[in-house]
């Protein structure tokens, strides 16, 4: 093993603390806990801090720590558009998450599908948007996973019989998410994300000072990855310019989608104003700096042959980070880095299973059962928030993790065709339910026939298609569509007044 026994040991008590802030969740600033807002929106309570945590833990999820940095391995340059992806994200959120939360608050909303529906006055589309949503998280959820199961790899990394019990170890972990999330809902995720944030710096800062202090840090790594895979004429660490519409539209497209993911949403409405929130969203883009320094372990893993070594022995990119951690601190220092990857998955697939619990229950179950009570809602989406968990574990168990990494390509694609009636619906009147319909359904059968066609119809590998102007993010391509459709349908509809009459006012929507 990599991990000596006392590192294993922290390991454990250390989670065993996790749980149990998981399950004080339920007596954390206690609410009402049969409702979906004081359950799946820790009853809009969250101060500035602990929202700040709770949003952050949507940015270093354990895919992000893993992903990240496995593609700045393999692919060098194009890793670091998370970088700027992460420093524009947080102005987006700013134009539209505080109206957003205004309107819930003051309407009852809990998901954007709500707002959708009264904006539009279209069941139909808040439907469609709805599926949307659960469609994109569902391999999000399962990709945190992969990066649980990569921590558990390399911790277990020559050991018999260690696919067996690093299957056994994940499914006792998501037995006790889903008891936890089942009867804390978002307070126990929240305080869970604490956890998790401190145990994600403290790996992020030591990891980066052993290799400075014991490999010769970022100047051997990045002279170790030029001569092994780059050139003079062509640095591995600097990006072609051939790759720059790409990185540029990836960044932009990927900016635009993170905010209108069904979890992400979920954790701006639990702030308990929008002052709140504006706060905690001014202090985010310390993440970004966080994230850069992730990128970099791709990078700096040129540097400590050990790591090098476990990563090129398995031939799995997701164990950079974990083969750093093991090979570069002291086997207690390890496990307790471990753990902070480990949880870093648990507690954003707990949000992301609140989430899209929430939609099915509430925007979809409760549109063909209107008769539903508040408490048959609730406790629906208790049970459904455990499903989708193990719906995803089970995926990872029986299909090959690449496929839910193709699948992942495809979510930010399939998100971005909310942005129109969300992110837009905040700020005009002048857009119409069919046109959006419309839009949506364009927006995806683009984006869906590009990626095929940008892997030529076989497996799924890269997510831009070829242009006059080079590479572009197909997600950008299928938005446009979308919008364009949306926008040509909404005048087209305006003159011919199919209009329907919104169910929130325009002074309430100004207001906000």
């Amino acid at each position: 093993m990599l991990v000596d026994i006392f590192g294993i040991a922290l390991f454990v008590i250390l989670f065993v603390v996790f749980a149990l802030l998981g399950f004080y969740g339920s007596r954390f600033r206690k609410g009402e806990m049969k409702t979906l807002t004081g359950w799946g929106l820790g009853g809009r309570l969250l101060g500035p801090y602990l929202s700040w945590f709770l949003l952050g833990a949507d940015v270093f999820t354990a895919y992000t720590f893993v992903a990240v940095p496995s593609l700045a391995f393999a692919s060098g340059s194009a890793a670091f558009f998370a970088v700027p992806y992460v420093a524009i994200v947080f102005a987006i959120a700013m134009l539209t998450m505080p109206r957003l939360w205004r309107i819930s608050r003051k309407k009852g909303f809990v998901t954007a599908s709500d707002f959708v529906k009264a904006r539009f006055n279209s069941r139909a589309l808040s439907i469609l948007l709805a599926i949307t949503g659960v469609v994109a998280i569902l391999p999000y959820i399962a990709l945190q996973i992969a990066g649980m199961q990569a921590v558990l790899i390399t911790m277990l990394y020559g050991v018999a019989d260690a696919q067996l019990v690093a299957e056994i170890a994940l499914v006792v972990s998501f037995i006790i998410l889903a008891a936890f999330t089942f009867t804390s809902g978002l307070r126990g995720v929240t305080l869970g994300s604490v956890f998790k944030d401190i145990l994600i710096f403290l790996t992020v800062i030591v990891v980066i000072v052993a290799v400075l202090a014991n490999f010769g840090g970022f100047g051997s790594a990045f002279s170790a990855v030029n001569a092994a895979k780059g050139s003079a004429s062509a640095p591995y660490s600097s990006l072609p310019s051939a790759s720059v519409p790409s990185f540029f539209t990836l960044f932009v497209g990927s900016a635009l989608a993170l905010y209108l993911y069904p979890h992400i949403i979920n954790g701006s409405l639990s702030a308990n104003s929008p002052k709140t929130l504006r706060r905690s969203l001014a202090a985010l883009p310390v993440y970004s700096i966080g994230l850069g320094l992730l990128a970099l372990f791709g990078i700096l893993i040129y540097a400590v042959p050990g790591a090098l070594s476990i990563v090129k022995a398995t031939g799995n990119g997701l164990l950079t980070v974990p083969a750093l951690v093991v090979t570069t601190l002291p086997g207690w220092l390890a496990g307790i880095c471990l753990l902070g990857i480990f949880i870093g998955g648990m507690v954003p697939a707990a949000l992301m299973a609140i989430a899209g619990a929430n939609l099915i229950s509430r925007n979809i179950v409760r549109e063909f059962k209107p008769k539903m009570t508040v408490e048959g809602e609730t406790r629906l989406a208790k049970w459904l928030s455990a499903a989708l968990k193990f719906i995803a574990l089970g995926f990872v168990f029986v299909a090959p993790l690449t496929y839910a990494i193709q699948l992942q390509l495809l979510g930010g694609i399939i998100i971005l065709q909310l942005l129109p009636a969300v992110f837009l619906g905040l700020y005009t009147k002048r857009l119409e339910w069919k046109s959006l319909t419309l839009g949506w359904i364009v927006g995806l059968a683009t984006g869906l026939y590009l990626v095929l066609a940008a892997n030529h119809f076989g497996s799924l590998a890269t997510s831009s298609f070829g242009t006059p102007f080079g590479l572009v993010y197909i997600g950008v391509i299928a938005l446009a569509a979308n919008v364009i459709v949306s926008v040509v349908g909404s005048l087209i509809s305006a003159r011919l007044g199919f209009f329907r009459k919104s169910l929130i006012k325009e002074s309430e929507l100004v207001s906000a």
